[in-house]
């Protein structure tokens, strides 16, 4: 698996819209990234389309930290990601397990001003 190098942005602002954690050219397309919120950890994807979604890093069946090294994809026009150790999908717009409905993962806001990546606020998972 290759290594995605990010620049450390200058001094991270967080403010009413959030904690500034890349830049979009940074980011890998179609593949994951970890980072840290407030200590939360939080798996950032971007997609071929451009869309940018956050949701929790850790997969709830096992309560590990993996997800942003899991699978892209999609079920029809639904965004996925498919955990890396049991393949379980998760919907990256709403955290919804599409495998099991009793399971979900928390979604965070995401806006991209002057090419920088900002994540904000969690909405907990709503299995």
């Amino acid at each position: 698996m290759t290594s995605v190098e990010i620049e450390r942005i200058e001094s991270p602002r967080t403010d009413a819209a959030g904690h500034a954690v890349a830049r979009v050219d940074e980011l890998p397309i179609d593949r994951g990234v970890a980072v840290l919120v407030d200590g939360y950890p939080v798996a950032l994807f971007r997609l071929a389309d451009g869309a940018i979604f956050a949701i929790d890093h850790i997969e709830p069946f096992t309560h590990v930290p993996v997800l942003a090294r899991g699978l892209v994809g999609s079920v029809g026009d639904v965004a996925t990601v498919s955990s890396p150790l049991h393949k379980q999908r998760f919907d990256l717009d709403t955290g919804r397990c599409l495998d099991d409905a009793a399971y979900a993962v928390g979604t965070w806001g995401v806006s991209v001003v002057d090419g920088v990546v900002t994540i904000g606020g969690r909405r907990p998972a709503a299995a």
